[in-house]
């Protein structure tokens, strides 16, 4: 969108500190904006490209929310029953 070229080395780098930084991003609403300001900052990506995401980002958040929810909770009914 910006016009920024970046070769493969750099997208792999930006995809691994990704990875690294977004453990248990899904536990923690909203901490995801914050990810990816430090993360874009960090590789010379424009911080105002944030803006175009904001207003989804709240919905794919709650999606996240939902899911990790919903994982713990069959975690612990598969435990529950493996227990008896």
């Amino acid at each position: 969108m910006y016009g920024i070229l970046m070769p493969i080395g750099s997208q792999i780098t930006l995809l691994l500190v990704l990875m690294m930084s977004s453990k248990g991003i899904a536990g923690v609403p909203g901490v995801s904006f914050v990810v990816l300001l430090a993360t874009l900052g960090s590789v010379n990506i424009p911080i105002e490209g944030l803006a175009f995401i904001a207003g989804i980002d709240r919905i794919l958040d709650m999606a996240r929310t939902v899911v990790n929810v919903l994982g713990y909770s069959l975690a612990a009914v598969v435990m529950s029953k493996w227990e008896g």
